[in-house]
Order: C-alpha cells, then sequence, then structure tokens
C-alpha cells in the first residue's frame, strides 16, 4: 500500500456562504422560490472559484445537494448567497469533489479569501437590488432583501462591478 494513500488531503482556503432562504424570480420578482434549484435556504456552501471578469456574478460552489444531499459542485449565482466568509476546509469529501473538478486550488492562500468575501458580499447585495428594479416587493415579501432590512439601505455609485460601469 502506498504510504501517501492514507494521508488526508491538505487543506484549501475557500470562502464559505449560506443560501438565502428566499429569492424573487418571475416577471418583476413578483413569485418568490425558496433557496435555488440545488441547494436549500440556508445551505452553507464552499466558493472555491469566482468568475471576475464579468463582475463577479457567477461563482463555483461545493455543498449538500438539496434532494439527495451527496456533495456537488456546480456554478451558481452570487446573488443566492449570502454571509461570504474566509475558512479553511478539511473535510475530506468537500476536497475530495473540488478535486474532481479540477477546483482544489481554492483561493490558494488566505488573505485572497479574506480579500474576496466581502467583495462578493456587496456584488451578491447590488446583484439582488438588480433583479427586479423598481418592482415593489409583494405583500408579506420573504425575499432576503426584505428580510434582512438590504431593501432599505441603497449603495452608491463607487460599489458598482467593474463590469457595470
Amino acid at each position: 500500500m502506498d504510504e501517501f494513500a492514507d494521508r488526508a488531503p491538505e487543506p484549501v482556503w475557500v470562502v464559505a456562504a449560506n443560501v438565502v432562504a428566499w429569492r424573487r424570480c418571475g416577471v418583476g420578482g413578483q413569485e418568490l422560490r425558496p433557496g435555488t434549484k440545488f441547494f436549500e435556504g440556508g445551505a452553507k456552501v464552499y466558493v472555491s472559484g469566482v468568475y471576475w471578469g464579468p463582475g463577479g456574478d457567477r461563482v463555483t460552489v461545493a455543498g449538500r445537494e438539496r434532494h439527495t444531499g451527496r456533495w456537488i459542485v456546480i456554478d451558481t449565482a452570487t446573488r443566492h448567497l449570502y454571509n461570504f466568509r474566509p475558512k479553511l476546509v478539511h473535510t475530506p469529501r468537500v476536497l475530495e469533489r473540488l478535486r474532481e473538478e479540477r477546483c482544489a486550488r481554492g483561493f490558494t492562500e488566505a488573505h485572497y479569501a479574506v480579500d474576496a468575501a466581502p467583495v462578493l458580499e456587496r456584488y451578491a447585495r447590488q446583484y439582488r437590488a438588480a433583479t427586479a428594479p423598481g418592482s415593489p416587493h409583494p405583500d408579506r415579501c420573504l425575499c432576503h432583501a426584505c428580510l434582512t432590512g438590504e431593501a432599505l439601505h441603497t449603495d452608491d455609485s463607487s460599489d458598482e462591478p467593474a463590469a457595470a460601469r
């Protein structure tokens, strides 16, 4: 038996986040849906890659799938996530799935993850606000922005993603 076969995989720095409980969708954002197609609301996911070119609107995440509980790696919209924070992942199954999808590098160093977390949080807030601009929220709206009071805060133009400028 190989001596490296028993060794645990190296931990990886990623940005952990949670999936929003409810999200607005449909015409004018008048429809509410729980979580996303693949993740339940509140599920913890690990962001291992970001597409910075188009303004950080898509991220590669690993998490437990809603229906089967299997670990999956998919690309999802940044606006469907919140509470971004840096995390050193030791979980062997997460690291294995990331390696299978060639995303095992993560953010390579802690300071990259620390720097990326607030930027992703700001982008997610902006993209949620842009989902249905000018459309009123439905009565007793359960979307993330309404539940957290995020809809009451407006960002100044300096917080725009680079792609939006």
